[in-house]
């Protein structure tokens, strides 16, 4: 039986949003949660660092369990709950390895080429010292890793390990709802538009979307024509 549960998380943070599918996936929506304010720095404060002495979320609580690390809490969910909702890793001997496979290919390539390659580079990087050719290099690094999961989508016709919702997807889409956040063409791509209309219309995604980007668009979409 689950205790009670407690989420502390960042709107728009991929690593949060994760075990918030999850949590959604396994049928426990009515879960406790607070927003917390990165640009106020509420992540470090004491509700959150006597959880989790890393000041970080996700920060989450099963009882009088503490799970931190968004992959942990996503793997905790799973293995202790695996009755519960929707089984997001397979029991099944070659689809479970598909899935962990496409799990941790997401979580290693996209995190890597998309995010701390490429996006960060203008996150971090002031726009008089960026340098094009610097871009122009990682964009195509992303490019290949859309268009390998572009192929991926074009052999199973449907979610990333076949027919069914899985932690692959639990770990991937975030990543590529980012991507067309900061201004991917995902036009270009045809199977990850389909994909990414239909992932969107699931109601654990609806229910997990992102409550600032309802609210305002992007400052600035460093994707765009790059992507």
């Amino acid at each position: 039986m689950a205790g009670e549960m407690f989420l502390y998380w960042g709107s728009g943070s991929i690593p949060c949003w994760k075990p918030m599918i999850v949590l959604e996936e396994k049928g426990f929506g009515g879960y406790k949660n607070k927003l917390v304010s990165f640009s106020n720095k509420e992540h470090k404060g004491e509700d959150v660092l006597k959880l989790n002495p890393r000041g970080q979320v996700p920060t989450f609580k099963d009882g009088d369990i503490v799970v931190n690390e968004s992959n942990a809490v996503c793997d905790y969910l799973e293995s202790s709950y695996k009755d519960k909702g929707a089984q997001l890793i397979p029991s099944d001997k070659a689809q479970r390895a598909r899935v962990l496979q496409r799990m941790h290919e997401a979580n290693n390539n996209m995190q890597q080429k998309l995010m701390l390659d490429l996006l960060y580079y203008f996150f971090q990087t002031k726009e008089e010292d960026r340098k094009e050719e610097e871009i122009a290099k990682k964009s195509e690094a992303a490019k290949e890793e859309m268009n390998r999961w572009e192929g991926y989508l074009g052999e199973t016709k449907s979610f990333l390990a076949g027919n069914d919702f899985t932690m692959a997807d639990v770990y991937f889409f975030p990543y590529l709802a980012f991507a067309v956040r900061m201004g991917m063409d995902i036009e270009k791509y045809p199977n990850l538009k389909a994909y990414y209309e239909k992932v969107c219309g699931r109601p654990s995604i609806k229910a997990t979307w992102p409550p600032h980007w309802k609210e305002e668009p992007p400052k600035f979409s460093p994707l765009q024509g790059r992507v």
